[in-house]
Parts: structure tokens; C-alpha cells; sequence
């Protein structure tokens, strides 16, 4: 019983979700989230590229604290199901309960005879023989579910220490990978920021979209060929930048009415943002009331516009692969205590983040979903 709620607990895995691995499977992967994320922090610092193990130690550590968060959800609606199922019983149960003590309060020889002689005592008996496994059973079912209950609360605790462990461990990485980008000399330098140019465009701009078109006309003639590559072969299976649920698709009413042709994805605080594929970075910097936006070149004629960012990393001309990390996202962690509490109503934790995706081809805007995996 304690393995199976302790599955529970440990919840979803990176990339497996629970109707598509066998809880055994999601377990072990969700168990060990945390725990190699812990060793691979210890490792980054010596390894030969430290920003790609701290990038990977952030994520590990993100999908662990997600998968935990996600267990500790499905036990509270679990504990509060059985709640509500014990209480809409209890006359039954009181009956039961009855049944059960009477039974046992009366010496053997007592409980077999019946006024009425040999033939109701068998007749009794045929009965008594007929309840019994009904008793013994719903006596059972009973019992899981009160042990089942103590466990939940049992292990509540647990979880909430190693969300407290893998919380502080997640923000000591993500300072080292700061740390870790600021050092970097390693990565390519397709061209030079005009400062001028780029200062008066960001005057003249209204829009988001006005800004990305203006980025074209404000090129360097000299500019060295983009990146030789093509991602058409990879549209509609790039993966989205962050780990995030889409808020809006592209074209959709916001609460104000206003639709853009970018989708909206909500996103945890802090959560790493990385680079989709390859890229030159056309742009990156505070635009509008967008925080941080960052523009990516994966190929000439087409741009992957991100904004909302708290944090971002890199340079206007760097050409950076893909994964890598381009920022991070705004916001504060809730207490340990707002988690719980949000765990043991049931809610989870929301996800109060928003990253903005525009994908624009040859100089024209285009649904992202076609591009990403969305679902």
C-alpha cells in the first residue's frame, strides 16, 4: 500500500504522463528526477562545458519539482475522495461496525443457536455463511482506505521536504548557469550591434511586430550569411522554449479583446527559457511593456520572436545552438506553505508566468502551432 500512495506522491515524470507510462515506470523516472539533478549540480563544476550540464541540471530540476508538485495535487484530491466516500457511508459503516461488535460480544455456542430449534440454527447458519465474506470484505475495503488515508498524511510531510530540497537546489543552479553564461567567449559572432540604429528603431516602435519588420530594414548589408541550415523538415515537432501550457493560440481575444498572431504560454516563475534550435540572436533586449524580448534567426527569412521575459541572456549577432539557454522567466516561488495549501485543496500551483511566441516568415506573420508542439 505505502509503494502504490508513494507512487502517487511522486506523480508524473519528464515528458510521461500517467496514461502514458505504467505508474511503476513514472515513479522510478519521477523519483530519480530529483536525486540526479542533485549530482549532475555537483558535477557541473567540473564540467568541460558548464553552461550545457547547468542547463541540464535546471531542467532536470524543474521536471522533478513539477512531477512532485503534480503528486502531492492527485494525493490531496485522493485523501479528500476518500473523505468524501467515508462520510457518505457512515450510517453504513456505524451499521457495520454494529454487526461486527455484536458478533464477537456473545460466547461461540450462544451466537449458533436459534429459538426456533435445530432447523433455524441451520437456517441461521446459511445465512451467517452468506454475509460473512460480504462482512469480511467491506470490512477489508474499509480498512485499506482508513490506512490508506494515515499514509497520505504520512508521506505529506516527506514530499514537503524534498520540494523544500529540490526548490533550494533549482535556485543555486540557476545562479551558477548565470554565473556560467556570463563567462562564455565560446560562441560565434555573426555581426555587430548598430547601437544608433537599433536605439532609434526601438524610439520609433509601437508595436512588437512593427519592431521585427523594422529589424530588416535596419540590416547590415554586410552582414555574414545567416546560419547554413533549414528547419522546414522539423515543422510542427520543434519543442516550445519553456515548460509551459498554452494560455491563447494565435489569433484568439485576449480579456481585452485584442487578438496577436503569436500564442500565450503560462509558465512557472523562474522557469528556464532555451533556444528551440540554432539561431542567431537579431535582438534581444527591453522593448514595449514586453520586459525582455529576444528575436531568433534559425534560417534567412524566418524569426521566432519571444517576449516576457525576466532575464535574458546573450548578445544582438551571436549565433547560439539549440537548447541553448536565452533566459528566464519573471515571478516569485510560492512558500512552502502556499504550496501545500494549494496542494491540499486540491488546486496545484498556478502557473502566473507568460511567455508571448511569434513566428514570422518572410517578414509575415505565421500560427506558431505550426511549428511547435503545442499539445
Amino acid at each position: 500500500m505505502k509503494r502504490t500512495i508513494l507512487l502517487m506522491i511522486l506523480g508524473l515524470s519528464a515528458g510521461l504522463t500517467h496514461a502514458e507510462t505504467d505508474p511503476a515506470t513514472a515513479a522510478r523516472a519521477a523519483a530519480g528526477q530529483l536525486e540526479a539533478a542533485s549530482v549532475s549540480l555537483e558535477d557541473a563544476g567540473s564540467a568541460r562545458d558548464r553552461v550545457t550540464a547547468l542547463t541540464d541540471t535546471v531542467k532536470a530540476y524543474e521536471a522533478g519539482l513539477s512531477a512532485l508538485r503534480e503528486g502531492l495535487r492527485r494525493a490531496a484530491i485522493r485523501e479528500a475522495q476518500i473523505g468524501r466516500e467515508l462520510r457518505a457511508q457512515e450510517d453504513e459503516i456505524t451499521r457495520l461496525l454494529g454487526v461486527l461488535q455484536s458478533m464477537g460480544s456473545g460466547p461461540p455456542p450462544v451466537m449458533l443457536l436459534h429459538p426456533s430449534g435445530p432447523t433455524g440454527t441451520a437456517r441461521s447458519g446459511m445465512i451467517l455463511a452468506d454475509i460473512a465474506p460480504a462482512l469480511e470484505a467491506r470490512t477489508a475495503g474499509l480498512r485499506a482506505d482508513l490506512e490508506e488515508v494515515a499514509i497520505l498524511r504520512d508521506l505529506q510531510q516527506g514530499a514537503a521536504d524534498k520540494l523544500q530540497q529540490g526548490m533550494t537546489g533549482v535556485q543555486t543552479a540557476r545562479t551558477e548557469l548565470s554565473k556560467a553564461i556570463a563567462d562564455r567567449t565560446d560562441l560565434p559572432q555573426r555581426f555587430l550591434e548598430d547601437p544608433v540604429k537599433t536605439a532609434l528603431l526601438i524610439a520609433s516602435t509601437e508595436t512588437l511586430e512593427g519592431f521585427a519588420s523594422g529589424l530588416t530594414d535596419i540590416q547590415d548589408p554586410n552582414i555574414a550569411p545567416a546560419v547554413p541550415s533549414d528547419i522546414t523538415s522539423r515543422k510542427g515537432d520543434l519543442p516550445l522554449p519553456v515548460e509551459a501550457r498554452v494560455l491563447r493560440k494565435a489569433n484568439e481575444a485576449d480579456a481585452a479583446g485584442i487578438r496577436r498572431p503569436g500564442i500565450v504560454l503560462a509558465t512557472r516563475p523562474n522557469a528556464l527559457v532555451v533556444a528551440p534550435t540554432a539561431a542567431t540572436i537579431r535582438y534581444v533586449g527591453p522593448l514595449l511593456n514586453y520586459d525582455n524580448v529576444m528575436i531568433l534567426e534559425p534560417q534567412a527569412g524566418m524569426m521566432f520572436v519571444l517576449a516576457g521575459m525576466k532575464t535574458a541572456y546573450g548578445g544582438n549577432g551571436q549565433v547560439i545552438p539549440e537548447g541553448s539557454p536565452i533566459g528566464l522567466m519573471g515571478g516569485e516561488e510560492a512558500e512552502m506553505g502556499a504550496i501545500l495549501s494549494q496542494s491540499s485543496d486540491g488546486t496545484g500551483n498556478t502557473r502566473p508566468e507568460t511567455l508571448y511566441i511569434e513566428v514570422r516568415r518572410d517578414n509575415t506573420p505565421v500560427d506558431p502551432a505550426e511549428w511547435f508542439r503545442t499539445e
